[in-house]
């Protein structure tokens, strides 16, 4: 067999190719874009499917240089941290603080079933995590970072487990989500009664400073990389402290590992906040931009380097695994969050939401969301509560409870 190791411009390369494809198909396929498929997730699928036939044949195996994607990687989550406005969580009231809380037992919830199963299953109970909150509310950003780590730490099969098990939530998340939340609003006879105008002030920004934020020209663009650039440089010191840390439990000596993007989200979020709180606007639009950017170039890489061939030891358990998780959002969606945000309206809205970033991504949120408020009127709250919690918290949290979970399953089952 050939074996072949591209270098980091032939990957890059490739990687936009990719992504090129995908964008192609799922602008073309109606199932693709309604599930929110990403394209460069669409194409760099293809891309390993094929490796997959070749590697199987004994044609062809193919590896790619890491420097990229691990960079692009850093520079999307360090855009994710500029996103932490802690200013909106305030303003956005008892709600938001409910609908944070919700989601994350539901990170929790998501990580206990996976590992336990994991472990009736006979593998590491942190391979099961790779079921749990890192695909399902993390997605494909965050399956790559966390599969890439326990790849690392010895965890076989971690990467395309994790990315396997994002794509199913991604479709899942989408398909369940309207389903569920129409039947409550049928069932209850709910009815929207709110006006889109009443969030609109909500940010606290003047028009001035909106304009500015939005502002996309070379100025802008060059100062939303050297915010990404010199928070992920800085965030790379505060990650190497973190990993530093040792604590004592039960006479055990534990190390913490964080994967490198944690320190970069937190220096961002705090450069972000201090900017708030000194009336400093930033341009938030071009940051978002070079986050989307970065997230296309990561997903695409991540995708292509599946070594799909590792799955098939892990298929059987995963699809039940996979289940579980599915039952789990269904019962959690329709029982739990329907009533903690309140019974009505606004509420069925955000069990479909739910459903969506809790599987998928908050785009399949935002989707499932434009498909219930299109037939049944708008919903304000909703519109601002999800994507505040799924876009700018919710992944500082996830991160924080898969570190622990990481950590600690080996004490409890080493």
């Amino acid at each position: 067999m050939l074996t072949y190791t591209l270098n980091m411009y032939q990957t890059a390369g490739i990687a936009m190719l990719l992504f090129v494809l995908g964008r192609f198909l799922t602008d073309r396929i109606d199932f693709l874009k309604r599930c929110c498929i990403p394209a460069p997730v669409v194409g760099g699928l293809i891309f390993a499917i094929v490796h997959l036939g070749l590697y199987m044949a004994g044609v062809l195996a193919l590896s790619f240089d890491e420097n990229v994607k691990n960079y692009f990687m850093t520079l999307f989550f360090t855009s994710v941290g500029y996103t932490a406005c802690f200013r909106l969580l305030k303003k956005g009231g008892k709600k938001v603080f409910t609908f944070l809380a919700i989601a994350i037992v539901m990170v929790i919830l998501q990580d206990l079933i996976s590992s336990l199963l994991a472990v009736v299953f006979q593998w590491d109970p942190r391979l099961g995590l790779c079921t749990g909150s890192i695909p399902m509310v993390g997605g494909h950003g965050t399956a790559g970072s966390y599969g890439d780590t326990m790849e690392k730490m010895g965890i076989a099969g971690s990467q395309v487990l994790a990315m396997a098990s994002a794509t199913f939530g991604l479709v899942a998340g989408s398909l369940m989500g309207g389903p569920t939340a129409r039947s409550i609003i049928v069932r209850r006879g709910l009815t929207s009664t709110e006006n889109e105008a009443e969030i609109e002030e909500m940010d606290g920004q003047s028009s001035a400073e909106k304009a500015k934020a939005e502002r996309m020209d070379i100025d802008s663009f060059t100062n939303a990389f050297i915010l990404l650039a010199v928070a992920s440089g800085i965030g790379t010191i505060l990650t190497a402290a973190f990993n530093n840390i040792h604590i004592t439990v039960f006479g055990r000596d534990i190390q913490f590992t964080f994967p490198t993007y944690i320190g970069a989200m937190v220096i961002a979020a705090i450069i972000r906040n201090f900017c708030d709180a000194k009336r400093i606007v930033l341009p938030a639009k071009a940051i978002d931009m070079w986050g989307n950017v970065s997230l296309s170039i990561f997903l695409a890489i991540a995708l292509m380097s599946l070594k799909l061939w590792e799955l098939a030891s892990l298929a059987g358990p995963m699809v039940v695994m996979l289940a579980a998780q599915v039952v789990l959002m269904f019962f959690f969606a329709r029982f739990v969050v329907f009533n903690a945000m309140g019974r009505d309206y606004e509420a069925a809205v955000m069990t479909s939401a739910f459903c969506g970033f809790g599987m998928g991504a908050t785009p399949n949120a935002m989707a499932n969301m434009q498909a219930i408020t299109k037939r049944h009127g708008p919903a304000p709250q909703a519109f601002f509560i999800v994507p505040l919690v799924g876009s700018l918290f919710i992944d500082f949290f996830n991160g924080i409870i898969i570190t622990i979970f990481l950590n600690v399953l080996p004490l409890i089952f080493g």
